[in-house]
């Protein structure tokens, strides 16, 4: 049997994460960090993977922790990859993160779990926003993918930690 990490000891394999981009009428659905790591930055809704969990069911859940909205996820936008940075507090951790493109369902838009805020945003405001590494990229492929325009996912590696 594996055992659980120790106390005090981290992780010594990435940790799977899920996001979910939703568009509606040329705007994008966002979240603004409440934690660590990138704390204030505006990113990707999304969250870690459960034992257990479809990666669909971890979409769905994350997004309605998250954002309070209820989606339908489709296909994979890109796989995103954040290795640790040990010199960054908070971003010590390897990261592989699976973006889905999603149709909301249902909902009211609401921050929770760990976002401090959750909003639309004009694509043409992206470059003005404190975003996280490697989400403007990200999104821009999503909208891609979502016109017929680019049809395969793609990988994204960052060792770029912004701090806030």
């Amino acid at each position: 049997m594996i055992s659980s990490e120790s106390a005090g000891a981290r992780r010594q394999w990435p940790i799977l994460g899920v996001g979910g981009l939703v568009f509606n009428g040329g705007r994008v659905l966002l979240v603004q960090r409440g934690s660590r790591p990138a704390k204030g930055l505006w990113s990707i809704p999304g969250g870690k993977v459960r034992r257990g969990e479809t990666l669909a069911e971890a979409v769905r859940r994350e997004m309605l922790e998250e954002t309070g909205m209820r989606v339908s996820a489709g296909r994979l936008v890109a796989v995103y990859e954040r290795l640790p940075e040990p010199e960054c507090e908070g971003s010590e951790r390897h990261f592989v993160v699976l973006d889905y493109l999603c149709d909301a369902v249902g909902g009211r838009l609401r921050a929770g779990d760990d976002a401090a805020k959750a909003d639309w945003f004009a694509l043409e405001d992206l470059a003005h926003l404190p975003l996280t590494p490697g989400a403007e990229e990200v999104i821009r492929k999503g909208l891609r993918m979502a016109s017929g325009d680019s049809p395969d996912a793609e990988s994204i590696c960052s060792r770029t930690h912004t701090k806030p």
